[in-house]
């Protein structure tokens, strides 16, 4: 890399919330860090070669990738994680070392970190203490993929669709992140439904005071109706 130091510092800064560098002195987090070669991703560039993966990891700089599974047969499509900032690519390749087939793209220009595979379990035999950071990452990603089946089973689509809602708010701001310039298309994509349905529900919401939506930027207007709405639904249920 060049210019390492200012390299090292913006990095470390930008990954603060990367589970894989919890708690990693500085010395740690270069040697680290050296072996990545930054990459950058245009907007809408669909990721689809599974060798990629086995040989390559990657640390989401910044922007947004969705992954998802697609049913060549019947075109129908399902987002099974948003990626974002700090999160990893991908994560099944290297606890396992075998093909992963699921597709990914990338919903804004992205930035990466990139290293070989190889590179980086190399790395971990010389720091087997930072292995516990991937597998809290792992075992957080099994626990966001648990409550997506569950839902998807149990929960209707309004149900699904205010969970996704809440999920996504930041707590300090109550402002809407990571979904809200979303299409709807996009949005069903996430809850296992189709752009027609998740419109009318999105309308019911706008007629219920707790969002506004305008050109597919969504916005928060109320966030004690959708509270209220899982109340009843869980007392419902």
């Amino acid at each position: 890399m060049k210019n390492k130091d200012t390299d090292y510092q913006r990095y470390r800064k930008s990954l603060s919330n990367c589970h894989l560098l919890e708690n990693m002195d500085d010395l740690t987090f270069n040697s680290l860090i050296s072996l990545f070669s930054e990459q950058t991703w245009p907007k809408n560039t669909c990721l689809v070669d599974e060798n990629r993966f086995l040989c390559k990891f990657y640390i989401i700089i910044s922007g947004r990738v969705k992954m998802y599974q697609l049913d060549e047969t019947s075109s129908k499509e399902v987002t099974l994680f948003l990626l974002h900032k700090g999160d990893f690519m991908d994560l099944f390749c290297i606890l396992d070392g075998l093909e992963h087939k699921v597709y990914y793209e990338s919903l804004d220009e992205v930035k990466v970190l990139e290293v070989p595979m190889e590179n980086l379990h190399d790395w971990f035999r010389k720091h087997p203490e930072y292995y516990k950071n991937l597998l809290f990452y792992a075992g957080k990603k099994l626990r966001t993929m648990e409550n997506y089946i569950s839902d998807i089973i149990f929960a209707n689509i309004s149900t699904r669709l205010v969970k996704l809602l809440l999920r996504n708010v930041n707590k300090d701001s109550k402002n809407l992140e990571l979904i809200n310039d979303l299409s709807h298309k996009e949005i069903a994509y996430l809850i296992g439904s189709t752009r027609a349905v998740v419109n009318r529900q999105i309308q019911k919401l706008k007629k219920s005071g707790s969002i506004h939506t305008s050109r597919e930027n969504l916005q928060i207007i109320d966030l004690g109706i959708l509270i209220e709405f899982l109340k009843k639904e869980n007392k419902y249920e």
